[in-house]
């Protein structure tokens, strides 16, 4: 008699993430305070065509690291070393195409690269994380310096510049008043959805972050989908690593350096647990443009850095205690029922 492998598990953590998400209900109250905040104090400026341009073409970069952060805390782990693969790989990106003559030939060459090398990269940390049982952050830490250090010794110091037009087209062009940053936006938000909600994958990196243990017993290669998880979020390092060397014409170690704290912020502010095992692409989709809507709002007020700081940090810890209600509130409704 034929049998198979079942994982009742994962079947019961799809139907609860069908249910009401409160962290989507207060972000989106969140982006309607701020824009009727700004509709009162600065209309003329904020509500503009030339505005949304400015806006759309800044949060891609660090929209789409903080989905590589996204997964590896939704596997119960975390990647430090995100903003160190963003910048080698668009380092290595930046080598190919300078060398080669900028040609179209030369771009799609180096953008391959690019992705390869942050997938190199990830999964290197999770075949650490998995086989020696070293924790996420202390691995994810180090390697932050190594990626950074070659990226450094691979320049040498200085950054490489001059990119061709049809590079910096990538992060800076536009189909008529659409920026062409957008739609890559879209596109992995579309198929980190489609990873997260629709595959067994998905479905594992969840089961993985609720009980690594239980994960183990049903027959889950742990090693096998903690290795995926951080080579996914290298890749999606690597297409950062495009983004941010097309937008600034120019690729060096130290680029995007408040992008960890900042993708720590989003992720935990969209709803992803940091234990593990809970978060949605939609609630750190919200959470990257609310963040980008108050970020554009303090530039046009004129604030300075240090209370934008401070902002983030209140958003931060207000973000953790809400978790911690809503978890105490959870608790209650089961123990009730």
């Amino acid at each position: 008699m034929k049998t198979t492998k079942t994982t009742p598990a994962v079947p019961a953590l799809k139907k609860k993430g069908l249910k009401p998400d409160t962290h989507i209900t207060v972000l989106l109250s969140m982006m309607a305070f701020v824009l009727l905040l700004m509709a009162v104090l600065k209309p003329g400026s904020y509500f503009t065509i030339s505005n949304l341009r400015s806006m759309i073409f800044q949060f891609p970069e660090y929209g789409v690291l903080s989905f590589g952060m996204m997964i590896c805390m939704i596997a119960g782990g975390i990647d430090l070393s995100l903003v160190g693969i963003m910048n080698l790989s668009g380092v290595a990106a930046a080598l190919i195409i300078t060398n080669m003559g900028g040609t179209n030939a030369s771009i799609v060459l180096g953008c391959a690269v690019a992705l390869v090398v942050g997938a190199i990269c990830g999964a290197l940390n999770g075949f650490i994380i998995a086989s020696l049982s070293i924790p996420a952050m202390l691995v994810t830490l180090c390697s932050l310096q190594l990626y950074t250090g070659l990226a450094l010794a691979i320049t040498g110091g200085p950054a490489i510049n001059n990119m061709p037009d049809a590079f910096k087209n990538i992060a800076n062009g536009s189909i008529g008043p659409i920026p062409y940053v957008l739609f890559i936006f879209i596109a992995v938000a579309l198929g980190m959805a489609f990873i997260m909600n629709c595959t067994v994958f998905g479905n594992e990196i969840y089961f993985l972050g609720s009980n690594a243990r239980a994960a183990r017993y049903s027959g889950i290669n742990t090693l096998r989908v903690t290795v995926m998880t951080h080579m996914l979020s290298g890749i999606l390092g690597g297409i950062s690593g495009i983004l941010i060397t097309s937008h600034l014409n120019s690729a060096k170690s130290s680029n995007g350096s408040t992008y960890t704290l900042l993708t720590l912020l989003i992720i935990v502010l969209g709803g992803v647990h940091p234990d593990g095992g809970k978060g949605k692409v939609m609630g750190v989709t919200l959470s990257v443009l609310l963040l980008q809507l108050i970020a554009n709002a303090f530039t046009i007020m004129r604030a300075p850095d240090t209370f934008k700081t401070f902002v983030n940090g209140c958003l931060l810890v207000a973000a953790l205690i809400l978790d911690v209600v809503l978890e105490k509130r959870a608790a209650k409704k089961a123990a009730k029922s």
